[in-house]
């Protein structure tokens, strides 16, 4: 097929229409097309300060006002590692210190010297393999070039197998240019990862939170009740489904820990619809286990305040 003859909607079909399937990618076609600045309504909040033209602006008056404007940016950049051991029942000996790297809320375009901070700050990091929980671009509507060109910076610095997800920022649009890096998309879909002969199995899901088309039924068709299996989710919201789809862990982000927290840590706002104790860091619900990423970039605005922005890197063990 001759791509350059055809829409930018037929190329998509034809790249992507059979492994998605024509309703989903159909449905995120038609919501992006009709999404634009939305402050009210859709998605799984009613309300969406991130397409609130003046919260930018509100933010930063009052935090010049408190003095704080510059910190806050300043810590915006201050990239910290954390690292989390998940210890997962019934994980196959071959596994036991898999290091993953779990970036998350990278909003690439947002500060022109961000995608060179996390790049210096991810080179020399040990690990196995890396996912990307989504929200690869700042804006949840427009163009994607920028944050591809960034993400191309980012990716050159990034070592072994890398997966990804989209979030409620991303446009489906990015998927091919994504995939041209090296970075695998999960969209419903599932990979075996193989060590020493052992099988663990990835999963993704797309965007639950505004365009609510992930599917687990689909993400978790093929996976072995009995056999070890991770979950990429953008947003917490979805933890108790996955739960009871039998995932053993679930790595997610969209909620930046609150982002500014007030001091003692808590968080002003979270932006998602379930229990704070699912919006940051470790948390279990049932026998599944998962962990929220406070965010490596920053949204509406470049600023972090009691909440740091992170790359995590997750070791798994087994259960002594």
């Amino acid at each position: 097929m001759d791509m350059r003859a055809h829409s930018p909607d037929e190329v998509l079909h034809a790249l992507l229409g059979e492994r998605l399937g024509k309703t989903h990618l159909q449905q995120r076609i038609g919501m992006e097309s009709e999404m634009g600045r939305h402050v009210l309504g859709y998605g799984r909040n009613y309300f969406h300060l991130e397409n609130w033209y003046s919260a930018h602006s509100v933010i930063r008056n009052a935090l010049r006002l408190a003095g704080l404007h510059g910190r806050a940016r300043r810590n915006a950049l201050n990239i910290r590692v954390h690292r989390q051991d998940i210890t997962v029942p019934g994980l196959p000996p071959e596994f036991a210190g898999l290091r993953i790297l779990h970036l998350s809320d990278l909003h690439l375009d947002m500060n022109a010297e961000f995608p060179t901070v996390l790049s210096e700050r991810v080179s020399g990091l040990e690990y196995d393999l890396c996912v990307i929980t989504g929200d690869f671009r700042f804006l949840t509507h427009g163009p994607i070039d920028a944050a591809m060109t960034a993400m191309a910076q980012v990716r050159e610095r990034l070592k072994g197998p890398v997966y990804g997800i989209l979030g409620n920022h991303d446009s489906i649009r990015m998927v091919p240019s994504l995939e041209g890096m090296g970075i695998h998309m999960l969209l419903n879909e599932s990979v075996k990862i193989e060590r020493g002969g052992a099988v663990i199995h990835l999963a993704g899901v797309d965007d639950p939170h505004y365009y609510r088309v992930d599917n687990l039924q689909r993400a978790r068709h093929g996976i072995p009740v009995a056999e070890t299996s991770l979950l990429l989710a953008h947003t917490p919201e979805i933890y108790k489904q996955a739960a009871h789809a039998g995932f053993d862990v679930m790595f997610c982000g969209h909620t930046h820990g609150g982002q500014i927290r007030l001091p003692g840590g808590a968080p002003l706002l979270t932006n998602a619809r379930c229990p704070r104790r699912f919006c940051a860091g470790y948390w279990r619900h049932g026998r599944l286990q998962g962990y929220t990423s406070l965010g490596t970039g920053s949204s509406v605005v470049d600023v972090r305040l009691n909440c740091p922005p992170e790359v995590v890197i997750h070791r798994l063990a087994q259960k002594a």
